[in-house]
């Protein structure tokens, strides 16, 4: 299969952003691509570095005006497509919300991200519900896509739990960079981890993971959705916090036995198609066959929050 992904830099101009992306996409079909994937929350910066109420105005219903467009575009370019939306359900409820949509522009499935972080720049507990939806992988014409996003790629027991209800590959829209306040070698260190765990996904579960991550240095939105965002790198954010997020890139396609196919740079824009070869995930899972030797009696205590 040839997937293709987009390793975009974002802007405050959503309008801007949206054009990119589609025209990315146009790119990536006519050069082949059967399944392109896009970063998390992909039409605008990435809002949740503060807590700001405004910024729930970026939010849209699904179906809504951003479905519309990526059908189309899906429907246009005859692939199937895994977007990233700011969901509103409901007034005062909220999803990040992964959308598949088929080759004839249909919604397919979607996925709303379930487990939300609240770190310094990453304050998504203000803005999203963790999802209700579950892990279920959502049928396609190109097999079954389990689509998690970002924080969910730190958890195995979801990358488990798409992998036991049939999911072909692992899909991770994501938006993940630096702390300013640490050192480079942590930094390091934290991109590394990152990447290794989905490696590890990909080995425990014999399936290819692909992971699409933002890339470069994108300013905290203010004020709100139309405020001001002409502030510079390292500039003081009103709540104290550095007004910006420098996102480290490293978009990622590895084969079922945690073997890289590509790794994308950390500080520049990419548009890539990578081709995997889906037959070999059999293959490795007879060598390796990890889900016929799980002991499912003994692990009752795994919903457990801590064993003391």
């Amino acid at each position: 299969m040839k997937i293709g992904f987009l390793q975009q830099h974002n802007t405050a101009d959503t309008v801007s952003n949206i054009e990119r992306l589609c025209d990315g996409i146009r790119d990536l079909a006519r050069r082949g691509a059967e399944l392109v994937v896009l970063q998390e929350l992909h039409n605008t910066l990435y809002f949740c570095q503060v807590e700001d109420v405004d910024n729930f105005d970026l939010a849209e219903p699904i179906p809504g005006p951003s479905t519309d467009i990526y059908g189309r575009v899906a429907r246009e370019c005859g692939i199937v497509l895994v977007t990233s939306l700011f969901e509103r359900r409901a007034p005062g409820l909220y999803h990040n919300t992964a959308v598949v949509f088929e080759r004839d522009g249909s919604i397919a499935g979607k996925y709303r991200k379930m487990h939300i972080p609240d770190d310094p720049g990453y304050y998504e507990k203000f803005y999203f519900t963790p999802g209700d939806l579950g892990f279920q992988p959502i049928q396609t014409s190109l097999g079954r896509l389990g689509v998690l996003v970002c924080w969910d790629q730190w958890y195995p027991e979801a990358a488990r739990l798409m992998a036991l209800r049939g999911a072909e590959m692992l899909i991770y829209p994501t938006a993940i960079g630096y702390d300013p306040h640490d050192t480079p070698d942590e930094q390091q260190r934290q991109r590394r981890a990152w990447q290794t765990v989905m490696r590890g996904h990909a080995v425990a579960n014999g399936l290819p993971v692909i992971a699409v991550n933002r890339v470069g240095w994108e300013p905290a939105p203010l004020s709100s959705p139309g405020g001001d965002t002409n502030v510079k790198q390292g500039d003081e954010a009103p709540s104290g916090a550095v007004g910006g997020a420098l996102f480290w890139g490293t978009s990622f396609v590895c084969g079922p036995q945690g073997e890289l196919y590509y790794e994308a740079s950390e500080d520049e824009e990419e548009s890539i198609i990578v081709d995997i070869p889906m037959q070999r995930s059999e293959q490795v899972r007879r060598w390796w066959p990890f889900l016929r030797d799980r002991r499912i009696e003994d692990y009752g205590d795994i919903t457990r929050r801590y064993i003391d």
